[in-house]
């Protein structure tokens, strides 16, 4: 897949204040603003684990998280989701329950039906039939975080568990993580940015 993911983390009270029409460009002008020439600045802004803050970070709304696990394309992601969609059902019932809360809708769907990139995010962002505006990758309201993070904390101490059911279900083939250890990697990354939405009471947001 050639697209690329930038992944907000955002106050949805400021987010909620924005047009619809205009909220997709503010969370990329208040997370990263250009400079005076209009050029994006050489020097990035303060990362703060993983997190890309605005220069005047104590009055910013919203934060961009950089994978490190990833160049910034979305294809991680995906092939993550792809495997987890494949191995689930070798997992234990409790570990695969976990798994599926903490995963829904950030990398993979339960109801493919509700993938944003289809519905415009239900409404909280432009239509995705717009061509005129990128289509959502992902929309994770305040509401859904905290799940994802207390699942993220009962999944985080069995991932070794996962080991078998990558090795029968996605090594060695194209179109998953290279190794287990790639999956596991991107799933740590990922419980970071759940907990880090919940202690904040913020919401997700990925565009390409």
């Amino acid at each position: 897949m050639g697209l690329d993911l930038m992944l907000f983390m955002a106050d949805w009270g400021q987010l909620s204040a924005v047009p619809v029409d205009n909220r997709i460009d503010a969370l990329d002008d208040t997370a990263r603003p250009l400079e005076p020439d209009g050029q994006y600045p050489v020097q990035r802004y303060g990362v703060t684990g993983g997190w890309l803050w605005p220069p005047d970070r104590g009055s910013a709304w919203c934060a961009e998280y950089e994978f490190h696990t990833t160049t910034g394309s979305y294809s991680p992601h995906y092939r993550a989701g792809h495997a987890w969609d494949d191995m689930r059902l070798l997992a234990a019932a409790r570990l695969r329950a976990e798994m599926d809360t903490f995963l829904d809708g950030l990398i993979w769907d339960a109801d493919p039906a509700n993938d944003p990139s289809l519905t415009g995010g239900e409404g909280f962002f432009p239509p995705a039939s717009d061509r005129g505006r990128p289509r959502v990758l992902l929309v994770c309201p305040p509401a859904a975080v905290p799940a994802k993070a207390h699942a993220w904390k009962q999944v985080k101490p069995h991932l070794e568990e996962l080991r078998g059911p990558f090795a029968a279900e996605c090594e060695g083939w194209a179109g998953f993580p290279d190794t287990f250890e790639d999956f596991t990697a991107l799933l740590h990354e990922w419980g970071d940015v759940t907990t880090e939405a919940a202690r904040r009471g913020w919401g997700l947001v990925g565009l390409p």
